[in-house]
């Protein structure tokens, strides 16, 4: 049995697999290969593939292929991938759902709370002080709209009730949920102090013009889905024109973002650079999940968090 390895591991991780999978299985690693040509024949010959190979590499047929386990939470950039019937996919469910709640929670925050403007005060060794307080905000007890209600959106919602705010769920189909289409959202959104989007790649252009001009003036507009799922542009206008006071942003349209993006030079927004599932240990767990489906696959079962790849989740 071959497992084709695309997975960015350190040492550790790679004697890790080693040790639990040798001699059985024959592992090679995407870092070890010479050139790409290498590393695409050895995914093509794989039973099992850990890791976000290159989406062009799955243009011929994977015969071979038993199991896939990404390593990310998201795949919507794989939604044209067809595999053999057989063969099995899943990804980290909610592995990377709280760094991200924390991440996107602890950006409001310092937009709030006017960190990010004293940090930058702090290089200068400028003091400004007092008039600074009259610009600050609570997060405690805002209305708030959190996009998507799957592990990411629902951990923001656990977390944000530790703050008392006055929370509403956006999905189409989640019981979860109290909003269910864009008509119940454009409803409350002029009321909404901040809303945080946690939406898959499949909800393209979602936040648009329209979507920010019902937004309440003065509010917030936070994402850490996917950057598809904002109108950039129509996000700058919003901005620039202050109908809204900031944004924070863990992802982009286009990462890295050009050096000439209007975001780079704006005050009122924090750019996280697509860091917000990131954490020490977070390649622990794609080992950990690797080698826990194999055993699971190996005794007839199905393997955890198994996703259909033409239907997004």
């Amino acid at each position: 049995m071959i497992i084709y390895c695309h997975a960015n591991l350190d040492e550790g991780l790679r004697k890790r697999l080693i040790e639990a999978l040798t001699p059985k299985y024959i592992i090679h690693f995407q870092s070890d290969t010479h050139s790409k040509v290498e590393a695409q024949n050895l995914f093509n010959d794989a039973d099992y593939i850990l890791g976000n190979p290159p989406l062009s590499w799955f243009s011929e047929p994977l015969n071979n292929l038993k199991f896939w386990q990404l390593d990310s939470a998201g795949f919507d950039q794989y939604a044209s991938v067809r595999l053999n019937g057989q063969t099995k996919v899943s990804n980290m469910g909610d592995w990377f759902a709280r760094p991200c709640a924390e991440s996107i929670i602890g950006g409001v925050l310092a937009l709030y709370r006017g960190l990010d403007k004293l940090t930058l005060l702090k290089e200068k060794t400028e003091w400004i002080g007092t008039p600074l307080r009259a610009e600050l905000r609570l997060l405690s007890g805002q209305e708030v709209v959190i996009l998507g209600a799957g592990t990411i959106g629902s951990t923001v919602k656990n977390f944000l009730q530790g703050f008392n705010c006055n929370l509403h769920l956006m999905a189409r189909t989640s019981p979860d949920a109290d909003l269910h289409s864009k008509e119940e959202l454009f409803d409350i959104l002029p009321n909404t102090d901040l809303v945080i989007n946690t939406l898959p790649g499949s909800a393209n252009q979602f936040a648009d013009q329209v979507f920010f001009e019902k937004m309440k003036k003065g509010s917030v507009y936070a994402s850490v889905g996917r950057g598809s799922t904002t109108d950039e542009k129509a996000l700058i206008d919003a901005l620039n024109s202050k109908h809204l006071d900031g944004a924070v942003l863990d992802v982009t349209e286009v990462e890295p973002i050009p050096q000439d993006n209007p975001l780079w030079k704006m005050d009122n927004v924090i750019l996280s650079q697509h860091t917000g599932g990131g954490h020490a240990n977070e390649h622990v767990g794609k080992v950990d999940l690797f080698l826990n489906n194999l055993m699971t696959l190996e005794n007839g079962g199905s393997p955890i968090n198994e996703v259909n790849l033409a239907k997004g989740y």
